[in-house]
């Protein structure tokens, strides 16, 4: 069942939106009307920065779980994280997506202005990577909330298969940004996808706070109750 919850986190953490809304405004600055080489390189290395960070951090809290609580979190600690699922999942129905038919974000707004800043101006790819990573920060209290849920099951593993658990998770998390950069690929524009995500707000909103309530009720039932 580990893999089972590592999954679902994994899932609920692709479901967040900033990462995806970065990368397609930076898609949108620096290609304008033609993908260009360029373009394609600073979209490498903003995959990277943001593949980069979340597999260090995940390995970073597994390896403090393990040192420090001695491979599982208490019982104590579990109900906590489970109520802030729940406290995140009611976050995200009612405070994610600010008021409007835009898919702006609950960011401060001088937050929210220096991402945008950031991905207007970026144009090399130490700043792409950068960027990249600057996206899995910005959603921290969420990030973090799923990064223990993943590293408490990620300890339950042998430590060899630790890193591939790891890499897992990463590649889950990340897989939306790879969806847009394929889907760019095949003709579809930046517009495009920007437009198919105002229009599925809703139910970007609903399915992840959704996971997140499942994911409390899969730790409850297989950590807690068991």
């Amino acid at each position: 069942m580990d893999i089972g919850i590592i999954l679902l986190a994994a899932i609920v953490h692709a479901s967040l939106q900033l990462g995806l809304g970065s990368l397609i405004l930076l898609y949108h600055e620096s290609a304008n009307k033609y993908v260009t080489k360029k373009t394609k390189s600073l979209v490498s290395s903003f995959l990277s920065g943001s593949g980069a960070i979340t597999f260090l951090a995940l390995a970073a809290m597994t390896f403090v779980i393990v040192s420090f609580f001695g491979g599982s979190l208490e019982v104590e600690i579990l109900a906590l994280v489970i109520s802030l699922l729940v406290v995140l999942a009611i976050s995200v129905w009612f405070m994610y997506y600010r008021r409007g038919t835009s898919t702006e974000l609950w960011l401060p707004k001088s937050v929210a202005n220096y991402i945008n800043t950031r991905a207007r101006a970026t144009s090399n790819n130490t700043e792409a990577f950068s960027l990249g990573m600057l996206t899995v920060f910005g959603e921290a209290p969420f990030v973090i909330v799923l990064l223990t849920v993943a590293g408490n099951s990620v300890a339950d593993f042998d430590i060899i298969w630790q890193p591939v658990v790891v890499a897992f998770y990463t590649l889950i998390a990340v897989l939306p940004l790879w969806v847009v950069r394929l889907s760019i690929r095949r003709g579809k524009t930046a517009h495009d996808l920007q437009r198919w995500r105002n229009a599925n707000k809703t139910f970007i909103m609903i399915a992840s706070g959704l996971g997140f309530v499942i994911l409390g009720a899969f730790l409850l039932c297989f950590r807690i109750l068991r």
